[in-house]
């Protein structure tokens, strides 16, 4: 799988997260934050290395369970889950070695 950029038009519930097989990485953002743009290419690059995470773009905002449930506050926030358990988090990240090194601890493969 190769790096998302799309937001998912629904967001995924906690248990279909955690029937997830495969490393995850869960990127809580928005299409219009600055932050999050920011972040777009040195995710690109970190999960080139890694094409078998998967990585679900979450719109997080007022009304959005998911983002409360992570304790979101900022963006971008990455979750990295392995078998529905956070492994790693990054907050608004601005290295592509923070992402690899994370990333690292979730693949499997």
């Amino acid at each position: 799988m190769a790096m998302n950029h799309e937001y998912a038009e629904v967001e995924p519930t906690r248990a279909e997260l955690d029937a997830i097989e495969e490393p995850v990485v869960l990127e809580f953002g928005s299409p219009w934050c600055g932050y999050c743009s920011a972040a777009q290419p040195l995710l690109e690059t970190a999960f080139a290395e890694y094409p078998s995470v998967r990585h679900i773009k979450i719109a997080d905002g007022k009304g959005r369970r998911l983002g409360r449930l992570f304790r979101v506050k900022l963006w971008p926030t990455l979750v990295f889950l392995r078998r529905g358990e956070e492994v790693a988090r990054l907050v608004r990240p601005t290295e592509v070695d923070a992402i690899r090194a994370a990333l690292a601890q979730i693949d499997t493969a």
